[in-house]
């Protein structure tokens, strides 16, 4: 204080708030910062709703934990070795945790990533026979690489710009047509009819044809639950139906007498342990080169072709759907961040095959969370989340059932079939390429399938039409690229590749 200064000049530090205080104000800070990042608000959603979405999202997918490493482990590679259960299992936690939280800070978007289903069969059952697991995953990081490159070159993105709107919307149909169907098949509703039986139906309710067993009955009140919670617009109702079926199934298993194997691959049973220890050992197994002199060049560049294609075009397939429910594609069909997604999605691919826990990729099973309200990335955090605690407790991660998580499946696939009505059914020359994406998703089982079928049937019906130049160049493209996924196999007799 100078000399002759009036007193009101002197300035008292003001008290500090209680740390109660202090700790509310910081955190009312944060959590506007993070509605800032994520544009919760903005989009219409809510913290509380977005968590909902991430967990959802998380059981209706966390049989990948339990699958992945099935379908892995027990193949043998050239040389008759196996890859360790237990470290598939921390390698696929581990992937999927890291890149679903990338994916939703980078991305923004409620779209889980994890090991992709069918590629991993192509790398146990195709790929690894004929050369070492590390030559294997070597493939698959170079498949991540290319769908990296196409993406840093815009490619990918220009791709996806020229596919037409109602093929978009056909897309967003089949793939909710497709993820119905894998619901019933998951939960055993519906099933393929033995060949042995000599019979031309290819599936059939039940297992002959009749509905059995306590966990079915578990799936059709699901089913129903779920559907009467939606028409009812009761917040968190996919949550509410996994929770509570779940819990039912716990109960049915206790007390109901149950055959081996009526509940698939997840028991709904009070877990023995429930913290387990993580193993890393696979981390890194690799090798970039190796197949080359394993199967030769031209073998192995078909084999990445072969991967590339199908983790390409699956995952735009499910990007584009989810992202329309969720209501991010503008009314020309383009979201926002797509260049960020595509490439967190091609990186994705990369990250798989250097834990050697295959190709990871987008999940069409993120629609459960976006059906309970999922609308920006925060909701892959908390999937993310649950995922890295997965890490630790796997035990209790695999105690949902099908029958408990898969009427979500349904449900959603329902609510993605309503685009159906934005498609133009008058215009042949696009319902034709529409009708057949959206049916040979489901009936070949195949996202990719589907893509390919609709892509192929628009560019033939505009040139037979007259109208090729109509059909921008990249669709050509696309499309010879899958005449020569579709036709591979006398492509391979012509040159001999066995």
């Amino acid at each position: 204080m100078t000399a002759g200064a009036p007193a009101s000049a002197v300035r008292t530090p003001a008290p500090k708030p209680p740390k109660k205080g202090r700790i509310a104000a910081l955190a009312a800070r944060g959590a506007r910062a993070n509605d800032r990042f994520f544009k919760i608000s903005e989009r219409g959603s809510s913290p509380l709703q977005e968590a909902r979405g991430g967990i959802a999202t998380f059981f209706t997918m966390a049989y990948i934990i339990v699958l992945n490493p099935i379908i892995l482990s027990g193949a043998t590679d050239k040389y008759g070795h196996h890859l360790s259960h237990g470290q598939v299992v921390t390698m696929t936690v581990l992937v999927a945790a890291v890149m679903t939280v990338i994916m939703g800070v980078v991305g923004n978007i409620p779209l889980a990533i994890a090991a992709g289903l069918g590629l991993n069969g192509v790398v146990a059952f195709q790929i690894a026979p004929k050369m070492s697991w590390p030559d294997a995953m070597g493939l698959v990081v170079l498949s991540g690489i290319a769908i990296v490159l196409l993406v840093v070159t815009g490619l990918r993105e220009l791709i996806m710009d020229a596919i037409p709107l109602g093929l978009k919307q056909a897309i967003g149909v089949g793939i909710g047509s497709f993820i119905a169907f894998l619901g019933l098949v998951d939960a055993g509703f519906i099933s393929r009819t033995p060949d042995a039986a000599g019979s031309t139906v290819p599936v059939t309710l039940g297992t002959d044809g009749h509905l059995q067993g306590w966990p079915t009955l578990v799936f059709c009140l699901g089913v129903l639950l779920t559907f009467v919670l939606l028409v009812r617009k009761v917040r968190g109702a996919i949550l509410i139906s996994i929770v509570l079926m779940t819990v039912l199934a716990m109960i049915v298993n206790g007390i109901a007498d149950i055959a081996p194997g009526q509940w698939g691959l997840i028991q709904p049973e009070v877990p023995d342990q429930v913290v387990s220890t993580p193993d890393f050992g696979l981390l890194g197994n690799v090798s970039l080169t190796g197949a080359f002199s394993e199967v030769g060049v031209l073998t192995a560049v078909i084999f990445v072709f072969t991967l590339m294609l199908s983790d390409f075009f699956d995952a735009m397939g499910t990007i584009i759907g989810v992202s329309s429910e969720a209501g991010l594609v503008d009314e020309k069909g383009k979201m926002p961040r797509i260049g960020r997604i595509l490439f967190v999605d091609g990186l994705a691919a990369v990250a798989g095959g250097a834990a050697s826990c295959s190709s990871n990729t987008c999940y069409v099973e993120s629609t459960a969370g976006v059906g309970e309200g999922a609308r920006t990335g925060f909701a892959n955090v908390v999937t993310g989340l649950f995922f890295a605690a997965a890490l630790f407790l796997t035990p209790l991660a695999t105690v949902v059932p099908y029958q408990a998580a898969t009427p979500a499946l349904v449900a959603v696939g329902f609510l993605l079939m309503t685009q159906v009505k934005k498609i133009d059914w008058d215009d042949w020359e696009l319902a034709v390429p529409a009708f057949l994406t959206i049916v040979l998703m489901p009936f070949t089982y195949s996202i990719t399938n589907g893509i390919g079928a609709g892509f192929l049937a628009y560019v033939v019906l505009k040139a037979a039409n007259g109208k090729a130049k109509q059909v921008p160049w990249l669709l050509w493209i696309v499309a010879a690229f899958f005449f020569v996924y579709f036709a591979i196999d006398p492509i391979e007799q012509l040159l001999g590749v066995n």
